[in-house]
């Protein structure tokens, strides 16, 4: 069946055109006619099957694109996606944080990485789900064709995960690289990249990616950098506390060093330590792409992150893998070690600064005798259960087996605004799907960019906002024009929505409250929203980097 939207105002995702006024027909999972009325019907007159969507005074932009998803599994245990659809998302970006499900060489490996962010995805059974072939994969292009064979409520991309590569070749161990496991690294960034891959993830902040060196991450960039022309890195970065400024530094140089485009991912300036820093980063960026780095940025348009509450642990004591840290945990002389690095000194988990209980939000609890702990600060749970802060950390994370997630209200709005006007920046929810308590951007990141942010304070108008959340990321990702615009044979994925009445409604008490004002999500021609009701249609692709053409389709 054709579709054929009358009269909607088009944001075309493109910031020089004006917002116009036009009949939009879409068949075959494209957009083939845009008639300016009152134009020529002529096209419609082979047109038998069509559908007739009266939208004047509604507007229609591009599809939302995600450039920091954490859906890796939820694309596959929740295939409605409810989450990601509801608030008009259509593409993302996956294997973020550089840790993921693949590449693996051995169910060992895959094991210690279900436990170690079974708080971002949780850790489901493959016993539940039968019919998906969950975990069955190694490669990347394994995993890749699991999610095309079950098909996806979004287009989904793929970042190869540094902290695999690291583990494959290294182990989970703190300890220098040799040059033949550095070697042994690029040869499965190659593989991977060869396979479908857009580019690789860090998370310089959880284990065993956080132990390489700036040289050994300058190795992989090259590859993409000399090898891969299109591809980027995107990292979460050392510190986004006490030295986030070096940090974000240590990333640009990697550019400079390397010639690798660098996407700084959730681009934040968190804690009070850095307090009105944005316009030294945003100048840092902007000196970096003047002498010729390809930088960009991601932001989510929230104040507090949200991680897994087993990162505020100190690298060392996360060595290993999870099983080492869960019997640290367990041994009265390690746990005091702990406790002084994470209240006293500071660490690199907590970002080099105590950690402050009255800040860090616990996320979903799951072992039933802690479950009532879900969604409240540790300080609120220590005082009303007469423990520590320090004692009610250690029992969760021992209960839940490091599996749970926590929320950390440490953000500055000053810092948030200013970052978000950057002419790099993109949108990136970085949502934890997973759990009851988890963060309201998992269900209001775009709304609220465009219900909140543009139309409430006016910080960016709709049509310069719609292209942060389009054609920006698009271009990032390597699939502009064919995405995140409108403009006829590119895929239609759409939004039509209500500029007056958009809005999130999540909050961190209810955060799955649904979003309002959005009324059609069609992902390439195939409606998944109906007139603000979801109806379960997959119509996504897996967007694979094909290296002889040098491009992601």
């Amino acid at each position: 069946m054709s579709l054929l939207f009358l009269s909607p105002t088009i944001v075309s995702g493109d910031p020089t055109i004006e917002p116009y006024e036009a009949d939009v027909l879409i068949s075959n999972g494209k957009i083939t006619t845009i008639s300016k009325p009152p134009g020529d019907k002529s096209f419609l007159q082979d047109k038998e099957d069509i559908r007739k969507i009266e939208s004047k005074g509604w507007v229609l932009s591009p599809g939302f694109i995600d450039l920091h998803a954490h859906s890796d599994l939820y694309l596959l245990t929740n295939p409605d996606h409810e989450a990601k659809i509801s608030q008009g998302c259509t593409t993302e970006v996956i294997g973020q944080d550089g840790i993921s499900y693949s590449p693996i060489h051995n169910q060992q490996q895959l094991k210690s990485i279900r436990e170690q962010i079974a708080g971002w995805n949780g850790n489901p059974s493959p016993e539940d789900y039968p019919e998906l072939g969950l975990f069955e994969w190694k490669s990347v292009k394994e995993y890749l064709d699991c999610l095309e064979r079950n098909k996806t409520a979004t287009n989904v991309a793929y970042l190869v995960p540094q902290g695999n590569l690291r583990l494959l070749a290294v182990g989970p161990w703190d300890q220098i690289a040799t040059p033949e496991e550095i070697s042994s690294q690029t040869e499965e960034l190659r593989k991977a990249m060869n396979e479908g891959a857009v580019g690789m993830s860090s998370g310089l902040t959880y284990t065993p990616g956080m132990y390489a060196s700036t040289s050994e991450l300058g190795s992989l960039c090259r590859v993409l950098a000399e090898e891969y022309p299109g591809a980027y890195y995107a990292p979460h970065h050392r510190s986004y506390g006490f030295k986030a400024i070096e940090s974000y530094a240590e990333m640009l140089g990697l550019g400079r060093m390397t010639g690798c485009p660098i996407h700084l991912t959730h681009a934040t300036l968190n804690f009070s330590e850095n307090k009105g820093k944005a316009p030294v980063l945003l100048s840092m960026i902007d000196s970096a792409r003047e002498s010729g780095v390809d930088v960009t940025l991601d932001t989510y348009p929230y104040l507090p992150g949200c991680t897994t509450l087993a990162a505020l642990l100190p690298s060392w004591a996360s060595s290993g893998g999870p099983e080492e840290t869960l019997k640290r945990l367990n041994d009265e002389i390690t746990r005091e070690k702990i406790r002084t690095a994470v209240e006293v000194t500071g660490c690199d988990g907590g970002h080099g600064i105590p950690t402050n209980w009255d800040e860090i939000g616990i996320g979903s609890a799951n072992h039933p005798s802690i479950k009532h702990y879900s969604g409240r600060r540790v300080s609120e749970v220590a005082k009303a259960e007469n423990k520590l802060p320090i004692q009610v950390f250690f029992e969760i994370l021992i209960k839940d087996k490091l599996a749970t997630s926590c929320l950390m209200h440490i953000g500055n709005e000053e810092n948030v605004r200013q970052i978000m006007c950057h002419h790099t920046h993109c949108s990136g929810s970085d949502a934890i799907l997973h759990g009851k308590g988890t963060h309201p951007r998992a269900y209001g990141t775009f709304p609220r960019y465009l219900g909140h942010y543009s139309r409430e304070l006016e910080l960016l108008s709709l049509n310069e906002m719609i292209s942060h959340l389009t054609s920006r990321p698009a271009k990032r990702l390597g699939i502009y024009p064919s995405r995140g615009l409108i403009q006829e044979d590119s895929f239609a994925d759409l939004v039509l929505f209500n500029p007056e009445t958009i809005k999130d409604k999540a909050t961190f008490e209810n955060p799955k409250l649904k979003a309002e004002g959005i009324r059609f999500v069609l992902v390439n021609g195939e409606i998944a929203m109906d007139e603000g009701r979801l109806n379960g249609n997959r119509g996504g692709k897996v967007l694979r980097r094909r290296k002889e053409e040098g491009k992601v389709v």
